[in-house]
């Protein structure tokens, strides 16, 4: 009976020590909210004493003054801060920083933090699977969304776009979707991992093997695969037969309102053009992209455009403008545009990618307006024609003022960026001169001059209309093109040097800085933060500079592929080049889309020259001799690429011709692909030349015993071939 009372005393005691922890635990969390309660309370009412605008006084006498309970110093500029709390973890408070994420206790002391490899845009924490962990979603300026356990990088995935929002949601019975949003307003929902593998094998049915089936499938696969690889499959088909067309329909008027978006032309009103693109299809063509493509400083207002599936005898129609964005005329008035698609197969689903390319002109009207013809000038061409003269009205009637009278022997156009051009037309003899005071500034017209003169007397039916070139070369003038291109060149790696010297100084104060705050025993700056500050406001001005240098570069490689343009063209009239010939001197001089510091057009084109000049307009074979030389580098000056030239124009004029023909002729050195040659020191001293397709000139030398043609003259030519 006494153990039954002591048992039963056990019993009762245990249950009363578990209703008293149940009470102090439920007191302590009471305690707790009501202690938050409290502080919620406080910052209310303060946030009501705001509202009321009671005055400072008032507000320390009625004790509403919020106290700051704790404070942390991070460093860094906070981007997002989030307070979360789950079951398997305890509150923490994460604050996202330029550079790092943090997780706080609510005490403000720091549970971990990590120190991030890109600049953040977003970040969520959310639930763990693991208890005691949260992981995190932290998305950066690098397109990329990292997943973090903790400090623990879990996953990595790459977005289409820069999220500056992200969020976990339930979408009917898929869990987890991690939905992003992009600051264009781009909403993109997905998941992590991989797509499930849902194929199941079929059990394989016990059959005899039918051989004659077999090799009848055979057969029928051969004969695919044989259709497939024949070689006028892989060449482009006639116009005929193309699976689809594209067509571009410049149209004849400007915009009635401009399109022109952040132009930088300081005219009144810069025009456009509309461009109006058309495609049709007469297969089916898998995922069509658009895209169109103008020189600069010429731009469009969209430039890619994505189509649905085209099936067959089906069309799209795309509108677009081009107007002038850069303040400078443009090097070429003319678009192109390219639309990849594929057309499905038997054998292939998703089809064989192709290409359809295309091509437009642009009006003269975009970049220019009429304008009075002036009588004086720094810069004149003269081109010679075997027709009588054409009145200029004819030829320009776009540039008719009827307010002037006498406008067919003169026109004066004036670019949107201030320049003048004129052009004059005899009365007596069959010429047209251009006049203006830059050099670059005649291209365009000359250009538009000769085109249009073709279509005149095209329409006609004349068809042995011929221009020429009796002048000489303006090769100083063109020099000096080339040399104000190098400067800015050479401004621009001074420029670089400089930033480089700027910034390690920088971080090097820095470091002593930090030693300094870090140190327990404080010691005087010894002004190294006033030297900080001059050196950060140095690091800003050369950077300034050099954007402002990079800009000047642009401008003048456009002004100097201008004028390539004009000495092309002059050269070709002169020499009276074919059309494959003048193809061969438009890659020579100019081989490049875009200018570089790496690569620049000085080094490319003295490549090229030296190139032809050793191959094929070589005197001797001595000339033809190869020998190995480093890679192309910036050169220290412009003399020998004007040296170059200069001999390139001279034995053009005694006869050198350009060919396309890939044999070897007399005394002609085959040239290894991927390989470098110099010029010998008697005349080019240390040439370079470059890989590619060997084009061949035929060199006439008895034809120097006649009479010089005109461009160059006797003595100058002698001067130009002297080392």
């Amino acid at each position: 009976m006494k153990d039954k009372k002591d048992f039963h005393r056990y019993i009762s005691h245990k249950r009363m020590i578990k209703e008293i922890d149940l009470l102090l635990n439920g007191l302590g969390n009471f305690m707790t909210k009501a202690w938050k309660r409290a502080r919620y309370q406080v910052l209310a009412f303060a946030t009501d004493a705001d509202e009321r605008q009671e005055t400072e006084q008032q507000k320390l006498s009625s004790g509403k003054r919020l106290v700051v309970d704790w404070v942390l110093n991070i460093g860094e500029q906070a981007l997002d801060i989030c307070v979360v709390s789950f079951n398997q973890a305890v509150s923490s408070i994460f604050v996202l920083g330029e550079r790092n994420f943090f997780c706080l206790k609510d005490n403000g002391q720091i549970r971990f933090m990590k120190k991030l490899d890109c600049n953040p845009s977003c970040f969520l924490p959310y639930c763990s699977v693991t208890e005691g962990t949260i992981n995190t979603l932290v998305g950066n300026h690098s397109n990329m969304l990292h997943v973090y356990q903790d400090v623990t990088l879990k996953w990595a995935t790459q977005l289409p776009h820069i999220p500056v929002s992200v969020k976990v949601a339930n979408l009917q019975d898929l869990r987890g979707v991690i939905v992003t949003l992009s600051d264009s307003g781009h909403l993109q929902c997905s998941y992590l991992g991989t797509d499930p593998s849902l194929f199941q094998a079929p059990k394989i049915e016990s059959r005899e093997i039918n051989y004659e089936e077999l090799d009848a499938e055979m057969k029928q696969l051969q004969k695919i695969i044989k259709e497939a690889s024949k070689t006028q499959d892989v060449l482009p088909k006639s116009e005929r037969q193309r699976d689809l067309i594209v067509t571009a329909e410049v149209s004849p008027e400007l915009d009635a309102e401009s399109q022109a978006v952040d132009s930088e032309v300081k005219a009144e009103a810069v025009p456009s053009v509309t461009v109006k693109i058309t495609i049709q299809s007469r297969v089916t063509a898998q995922k069509p992209k658009l895209a169109v493509c103008v020189q600069a400083p010429l731009a469009v207002t969209c430039d890619q455009f994505v189509f649905d599936d085209l099936e067959p005898d089906a069309s799209e129609t795309v509108v677009l403008s081009v107007f002038l964005k850069g303040n400078c005329p443009p090097p070429e008035l003319e678009g192109n545009g390219v639309l990849s698609y594929s057309t499905p197969i038997e054998l292939n689903p998703e089809g064989i990618l192709k290409v359809a390319q295309f091509k437009f002109r642009l009006p003269l009207r975009l970049i220019c307006f009429p304008a009075q013809p002036s009588k004086t000038a720094n810069h004149k061409l003269t081109i010679d024609t075997n027709k009588p003269p054409v009145s200029l009205l004819t030829i320009f009637p776009d540039f008719a003022d009827q307010s002037e009278d006498d406008q067919s022997n003169a026109l004066g156009f004036q670019f949107l960026t201030g320049s003048k051009i004129t052009l004059l037309a005899s009365k007596t003899s069959q010429r047209y001169r251009i006049q203006s005071d830059q050099l670059e500034d005649l291209w365009l017209i000359t250009k538009e001059l000769t085109l249009r003169l073709e279509e005149h007397f095209k329409k006609e039916n004349c068809k042995d209309f011929v221009c020429t070139f009796s002048g000489s070369i303006p090769l100083q003038e063109y020099f000096e093109l080339i040399d104000r291109h190098f400067e800015l060149r050479l401004n621009a790696e001074k420029f670089q040097e400089l930033l480089s010297e700027r910034a390690v100084q920088f971080r090097a104060i820095e470091r002593r800085l930090l030693t300094r705050f870090k140190d327990k025993t404080p010691a005087p700056l010894q002004h190294l933060d006033t030297l900080l500050e001059g050196t950060f406001r140095e690091v800003i001005a050369l950077a300034d500079g050099a954007e402002e240098n990079q800009a000047n570069v642009f401008q003048a490689f456009t002004k100097l592929k201008s004028a390539t343009h004009l000495v092309v063209m002059l050269i070709s009239l002169w020499q009276k080049l074919s059309t494959d010939q003048v193809a061969i001197l438009e890659a020579t001089f100019l081989p490049l889309a875009q200018d570089t510091q790496e690569l620049g057009w000085e080094e490319t084109v003295d490549a090229a020259i030296s190139y032809l000049l050793r191959t094929c307009l070589s005197k001797s074979s001595k000339e033809q001799a190869l020998t190995l030389t480093s890679e192309l580098s910036i050169p220290k000056d412009t003399s020998r690429l004007k040296k170059h030239i200069t001999l390139l124009c001279d034995r053009l004029a005694k006869g050198g011709r350009l060919s396309l023909s890939t044999e070897t002729t007399t005394q002609q050195t085959v040239v290894m692909p991927g390989r470098c040659a110099t010029i010998p020191e008697s005349d080019l001293e240390e040439g370079t030349i470059v890989p590619g397709t060997a084009a061949m000139f035929t060199n006439h030398r008895h034809i120097t015993k006649q009479k010089s043609k005109p461009g160059l003259s006797e003595d100058a030519a002698e001067e130009a071939e002297k080392p």
